[in-house]
């Protein structure tokens, strides 16, 4: 798995991506925050940045229908491993 920081306004976080897809041309990505093998926590967060810009600019999704449409692409494309949304 792929390790990526994250800043944010007081700090910096690490997750690990698990899969990543575009849907109407936003780019989204799951993270946990454990590593392989361990129990976690998942977030789909999608990025508001400007295209093609060098730093990409993520929000955690918290619309209900956009994160059940989302989660329910990453479970299909996920369906071979043993992560659950």
């Amino acid at each position: 798995m792929e390790k990526i920081k994250f800043k944010t306004d007081n700090d910096e976080i690490d997750f690990y991506v698990l899969e990543q897809t575009k849907i109407g041309g936003i780019d989204y990505i799951l993270v946990t925050d454990s590593e392989a093998g361990e129990d976690g926590d998942a977030l789909i967060l999608k990025n508001i940045g400007v295209p093609d810009d060098a730093e990409s600019v993520y929000e955690i999704v918290t619309d209900e229908l956009e994160l059940n449409a989302v989660a329910e692409i990453f479970n299909s494309l996920l369906e071979d491993n043993e992560v659950v949304l």
